[in-house]
């Protein structure tokens, strides 16, 4: 498990113009994107446009060739701002990791150039959550095809991605546990087959989607018949826990930045004294400061680790994303805390913060189902039963 080291940036560096980006498009949009629960197109096409969705792709097919220390400061960045369309990109950055080691040249192409935007297509209906273990079939027909019939429970941009990396049962049961697919948007029998009102992200586009039918040339294999499960765990899920970790950095250093603004801006009318003035309050902003400091130097411990091969890579993978969701959960219920009642109101942003955070600790692996993969490691276990592999 292994990730790219970000070295000297050029002076054509994508991340120089996001800034410009969430000024101009991310930020203004993000209130709309959650009343409305739509989307971001707007801030999608942007970043497309400025080179971001082709960060993580190699120059050999015209990427910016970057890591995954870069990429999660771009995922940190957006979550701040708006935490659907970060999600988004989160999720097309942990697709594209797949698509780059195994999928066809056109596709990564596409990719840098910002034209395609990918996403997972892994949890389902039968197995929910664990999803190393699909229930989706893969059929091999005579032509030259393969038959794919599915129940995806979420996939983040359904119905406006480009593509899907999708899993599957192996063609054969003598295989491994899953296989993967590169599945395009366009696909007859593939169809969005619900809506999304949540709670939380409310414009990423979780939807439900089911393969019906569904045909896909055999050339769209990614890696061995059976291998999907270790591509998962060993080019995914890196990507996917450290990012998540970063979405959970922007959402909560965001969420003290503005309570710190408003216990210094308020003032009591009737003693002139500023919400800051109050020992306790100070010590409670201290608190989260403090809290999203250590996810901060956590995170940063995990992606040095990753990129010189330590030993305890997998280990602080693992445990990044854990604590990252109760970090954002506290840390953003905190904040809520200290800014009373006006936090309650849309103006601030924390309230909409507060709710995107939620969504960490569920998203799989939850930060259950993490808290026992960190067990096993630390008792000699393997990460999972051979009756799931």
């Amino acid at each position: 498990m292994t990730t790219s080291v970000d070295n000297v940036q050029t002076a054509t560096d994508p991340t120089d113009t996001l800034g410009t980006v969430i000024d101009d498009v991310v930020r203004p949009q993000a209130p709309i994107v959650d009343r409305d629960g739509v989307f971001p197109r707007p801030g999608v096409d942007a970043l497309a446009a400025a080179g971001l969705l082709g960060l993580a792709s190699s120059t050999e097919v015209g990427g910016a060739g970057h890591g995954m220390r870069a990429v999660a400061e771009v995922i940190e960045r957006l979550a701040a701002e708006c935490g659907s369309t970060a999600m988004v990109v989160l999720m097309h950055y942990a697709a594209t990791a797949v698509v780059e080691a195994h999928g066809p040249r056109d596709v990564r192409a596409a990719i840098a150039a910002g034209d395609h935007l990918t996403t997972l297509g892994f949890s389902e209906y039968g197995s929910r959550s664990h999803f190393w273990s699909p229930t989706g079939t893969a059929t091999a027909a005579d032509d030259d095809t393969v038959r794919l019939d599915a129940r995806k429970s979420w996939v983040t941009s359904a119905g406006e991605a480009n593509s899907y990396v999708w899993s599957s049962l192996p063609l054969s049961r003598d295989a491994g546990p899953m296989t993967l697919w590169l599945v395009p948007a366009d696909s007859a029998g593939l169809n969005v087959a619900g809506d999304f009102d949540g709670l939380g992200l409310r414009g990423n586009g979780s939807r439900p989607m089911t393969a019906d039918g569904l045909r896909v040339p055999a050339t769209a294999r990614m890696a061995a018949d059976g291998a999907g499960l270790d591509t998962a765990l060993g080019a995914v899920l890196p990507w996917f826990l450290v990012l998540n970790a970063a979405f959970c950095l922007g959402l909560a250093d965001s969420a003290v930045a503005e309570a710190g603004r408003h216990l210094t801006r308020t003032t009591l009318a009737h003693t002139g004294a500023a919400l800051r003035d109050a020992p306790v309050t100070r010590r409670d902003l201290a608190r989260l400061m403090i809290r999203t400091a250590a996810l901060r130097a956590f995170l940063g411990d995990t992606l040095t680790a990753l990129e010189t091969g330590r030993d305890d890579a997998m280990l602080r993978v693992l445990q990044v994303k854990a604590l990252a969701g109760e970090t954002v959960a506290d840390v953003t219920d905190g904040a809520m805390q200290l800014c009373g009642g006006s936090a309650f109101r849309k103006e601030l942003g924390l309230e909409r913060r507060f709710r995107d955070a939620r969504a960490a600790r569920v998203m799989a692996p939850t930060t259950d189902a993490l808290h026992d993969f960190v067990g096993r490691l630390a008792t000699g276990l393997p990460l999972l039963d051979e009756a799931n592999r």
